[in-house]
């Protein structure tokens, strides 16, 4: 493609040779000639400067380089649309394979793709051009929009619901029972019917071996444009908020309540029934044991205000240098 077509299709300013050929994408600091790559975080603005790429996205305001720049307001997206160009994923044609289990009373909407044991039950609701490949599970009265795209091993349990335009990746667990037990007089545990379903509105992704569970009463939701990365865990009864993102192995226990445009980074845990505000962020392996408002950025555990941790953690680096102070003006 030449380099004025792609910067035409990214809406991009062009400084450089609008007749040289790019054939693919890659990282700044592998990038070959031929190659698109970007700039989004300062540390490697040094970079763009020695790259071998022909051409580098970068920001309206980045300094002159020896390679080509397009030039445009978010580099990282434009990168991402960049992607699409030259990387075309598998294509599912229409079509149901000899060995999937579809329950006579499932309704499938029109150019489905149903793949390899693929197991659709009773009373099953699927909207118009859902892909399910090899050895996803609907359970029974499970409901789903348009255009879903279930990664083989997705499961949906009985009940759950779906909106337009979910992705479910390899090993997704969608209305999996909550962990809800009652401490019997013997000291045993009854467990407590998790009654309620986990709903995920339009355009959810549960990345893999995530885990939504079911709620015992009421349900637990994953709300509209929110991404739920590897290895979370959404507790029964929980609210995910719009366009949330939980990064990988985030735990929230159960009936959390999390806002909209939430960030929780790696390893964040959250205890049950706290409420985390509308864009609040948690730095990786924090631990939230209380509510968070809106729009605070928390470290640590238990987690504090970022600026605050990050001092304190300053402060616990120079404890040694302070105690040799201490004993020596004695």
């Amino acid at each position: 493609m030449k380099l004025a077509d792609l910067a035409k299709h990214l809406g991009a300013t062009l400084q450089g040779d609008p007749a040289a050929q790019i054939t693919g994408v890659a990282a700044i600091d592998t990038a070959a000639s031929g190659d698109l790559t970007f700039v989004a975080n300062p540390k490697y603005a040094a970079q763009a400067r020695t790259t071998k790429a022909t051409a580098v996205l970068v920001e309206p305001a980045f300094s002159e380089i020896s390679a080509a720049t397009l030039r445009i307001e978010n580099p990282y997206l434009a990168f991402a649309r960049a992607i699409e160009l030259f990387y075309q994923p598998p294509a599912y044609a229409p079509g149901i394979h000899p060995t999937a289990v579809i329950a006579p009373t499932a309704k499938i909407g029109a150019n489905a793709h149903i793949g390899a044991y693929v197991v659709v039950s009773d009373h099953v609701t699927l909207g118009d051009n859902a892909v399910l490949l090899p050895h996803v599970v609907l359970y029974p009265n499970a409901r789903a929009g348009k255009n879903l795209f279930a990664h083989a091993h997705a499961v949906v349990r009985e009940h759950c619901q779906l909106g337009d335009n979910v992705t479910l990746q390899n090993g997704a667990i969608i209305g999996a029972d909550g962990f809800g037990f009652a401490r019997q007089s013997d000291g045993s545990w009854y467990k407590i019917v998790q009654s309620g379903p986990a709903v995920l509105e339009d355009a959810v992704e549960i990345q893999a071996n995530a885990c939504i569970d079911r709620a015992s009463i009421g349900e637990t939701r994953i709300r509209a444009g929110a991404k739920v990365d590897n290895l979370v865990q959404v507790g029964h009864g929980s609210d995910v908020g719009q366009n949330t993102l939980l990064c990988a192995q985030v735990g929230l226990a159960g009936s959390t309540t999390i806002g909209k445009a939430v960030i929780l980074a790696g390893q964040v845990g959250v205890a049950g029934h706290c409420k985390v505000g509308d864009g609040a962020i948690a730095t990786a392996q924090s631990g939230i044991p209380g509510d968070v408002e809106p729009g605070k950025v928390v470290s640590g555990y238990p987690a504090i205000d970022n600026r605050q941790w990050l001092r304190s953690v300053a402060l616990v680096n120079r404890l040694p240098e302070l105690l040799r102070s201490l004993k020596s003006s004695k």
